[in-house]
């Protein structure tokens, strides 16, 4: 276990990584004792340089959810973030400039009417107190260098989350089955992949219930008005400047990203 100033020292080296676009080496290798818990206060200490500078958190994020993106990083279960009002892209055009390694994955973005805490929360609890989901690019991005990220980088990083964008549309999900929806994703006009809603623990409510869940055993609730990412539905991909991505779920609608 690290103590609070060695946490406090890693995450000013996140801040300054992400404001220097500068990646830094991962902490699982040159903190070897380091664990979840540390990871979290990281994480927790990394924010509040953020709402310094006048950031805002407006919702929170699962990543590593599905097999799929476990695989491709090495990761064997989820991890969890914040967002802040910085992170939204509204515009759908990302700088790419601005970013170290950015990768795109599309998801399931759930927006409250009502607070949830944790634990105790089942998905049928998410699923009440949820007023729409949307179709939602999110914008990874590793201030751990060349993603070279185990479970307690990633979770001190802030789950990698870089950016997000968010479709237009907003159903209730009382008119959907979550787990029956299906995501296809093109790449400078070509297809890309696909995946199934039911690739994320067996569906997105069930992620955000195990969200909920997981911060609740660290006192953060849910708040009425954020927005929780549910997880990727496919694998990511990078991105560079120049490129255009498109995301489309049949019954709820699509979103698109540019990189500039």
């Amino acid at each position: 276990m690290l103590d609070e100033r060695e946490c406090n020292r890693l995450a000013a080296a996140l801040h300054g990584a992400l404001r220097d676009r500068s990646p830094i080496a991962p902490f699982s290798k040159t903190h070897a004792e380091i664990d979840i818990d540390d990871a979290y206060r990281i994480s927790r200490a990394f924010l509040d340089r953020r709402k310094a500078e006048g950031e805002r958190v407006i919702g929170k994020k699962i990543g590593v959810t599905s097999a799929v993106v476990q695989k491709m990083l090495g990761i064997d279960r989820p991890d969890f973030g914040f967002l802040t009002d910085a992170m939204w892209c509204r515009d759908c055009i990302v700088d790419t400039v601005a970013l170290i390694a950015p990768r795109a994955e599309a998801e399931i973005a759930f927006r409250l009417a009502e607070d949830l805490v944790g634990p105790g929360i089942t998905p049928a609890d998410v699923l009440d107190a949820t007023e729409c989901v949307m179709p939602c690019f999110e914008i990874v991005d590793s201030r751990i260098r060349d993603w070279r990220i185990g479970i307690c980088d990633t979770i001190a990083d802030n789950a990698s989350c870089g950016l997000f964008v968010l479709g237009t549309a907003e159903s209730p999900p009382a008119s959907l089955d979550l787990k029956r929806l299906h995501v296809t994703v093109h790449k400078n006009g070509e297809f890309l992949s696909e995946g199934a809603a039911s690739m994320v623990q067996g569906a997105p409510e069930n992620a955000v219930a195990w969200l909920a869940n997981t911060l609740g055993q660290y006192g953060i609730p849910f708040r009425a008005g954020e927005v929780i990412l549910s997880g990727s539905l496919v694998p990511l991909e990078d991105a560079v400047q120049g490129d255009v991505f498109r995301m489309d779920i049949p019954g709820l609608g699509g979103a698109e990203v540019r990189f500039t």
